[in-house]
């Protein structure tokens, strides 16, 4: 029962973060880096309750080390040794004396390990094997990871098995290096336009323009592995003014499966173009009705207007994909009358 409520190291820094309350902790955030920021925040918003015992034994921890921290600064180790042991006695000073010690080691190459995924690949691929593998070798696993999966094949084989390899190098020749691509990457980061390319936006576009072959097969696979993404691109690809390009039939075919009141939600934040289609696809009373309904809905938030609009357009993406409707995509769909 205890090792399962024991919490993981980084569960207690977010345990430390919550106990000290939203003004105290945002000033610690300032001397954070960005991605000791993420993975602080995705442990506070999963931490969810602890116990008071929990609680007190963190906040107690945290205490013992900052009184370390402190002791060491002011009077060094020995001085350190002497404070903590009449404070806590020999075994638990040399426990935090040891943990401290650990954490005071700065390790080669820490610019890497602040640095940005994407930038340190575009800054690495064009090294020298031997070089990424001394880099990666003081970067975090996944990071590692990230950069040797974006690698050319051949590349990517002679920098695994330098790393395998690697056993020792001398403080000197890591130093060396170390600067002298510290320099060049800064320089790099400075000079570089990082303009925004890609993005959901942008592939939800090109699979706007891409035959139904190969977009279900893509989302098949893309779903298997992540369904979310999938999922978010699904919704960029077709919106609600994107009616206008379908034909009279489909209209009329889903029109059949909406609710009435989320069509009128949903022209009251239309132009005069989709209200003038979908007058045109229903029977004149349900014209009159719809009309009649516009007139007396006031005061309508745009969230429900939005919201109406994607309820209808889940609707047109559900019939589409069991073929009951078309949306016509920039001319790639063959129709056969």
């Amino acid at each position: 029962m205890e090792a399962e409520n024991k919490l993981s190291p980084e569960q207690r820094a977010a345990a430390v973060i919550i106990s000290l309350g939203a003004d105290k902790a945002s000033k610690i955030y300032k001397h954070l880096s960005e991605s000791d920021i993420e993975k602080l925040t995705i442990e506070v918003a999963k931490l969810g309750h602890i116990t008071p015992e929990q609680m007190e034994d963190v906040l107690d921890e945290f205490y013992k080390t900052c009184l370390t921290q402190k002791v060491v600064t002011d009077g060094g180790m020995e001085y350190a040794r002497a404070v903590l042991e009449k404070a806590f006695g020999e075994s638990t000073a040399q426990t935090l004396l040891e943990k401290l010690s650990k954490s005071m080691k700065v390790r080669p190459f820490e610019f890497v390990r602040k640095s940005n995924v994407k930038n340190l690949i575009s800054f690495l691929q064009h090294e020298r094997a031997q070089t990424i593998a001394l880099v990666l070798s003081y970067a975090d696993a996944d990071q590692a990871s990230a950069v040797i999966s974006e690698l050319p094949k051949d590349k990517r084989i002679r920098v695994v098995e330098a790393i395998a390899r690697m056993e020792s190098a001398s403080p000197d020749a890591i130093r060396v290096v170390e600067t002298s691509l510290k320099k060049r990457f800064e320089s790099i980061l400075t000079t570089q336009d990082f303009t925004k390319i890609g993005g959901i936006d942008y592939i939800a576009d090109v699979m706007n323009h891409m035959d139904r072959t190969n977009e279900k097969y893509i989302f098949d696979e893309l779903g298997k592995e992540n369904e979310e993404l999938a999922e978010n691109i699904r919704k960029k690809m077709f919106v609600f003014e994107d009616i206008v390009s379908m034909d009279n039939r489909s209209i009329q075919r889903f029109i059949r499966e909406c609710d009435v009141k989320d069509i009128v939600y949903a022209l009251k934040g239309s132009d005069d173009n989709i209200k003038e289609l979908i007058f045109a696809n229903v029977s004149s009373r349900m014209a009159e009705s719809i009309e009649s309904d516009l007139e007396v809905t006031v005061n309508v938030r745009l969230r429900d207007v939005e919201e109406a609009q994607s309820r209808i357009v889940g609707v047109i993406r559900r019939l589409e994909e069991a073929g009951e409707l078309i949306i016509v995509k920039s001319g790639k769909d063959e129709i056969i009358a």
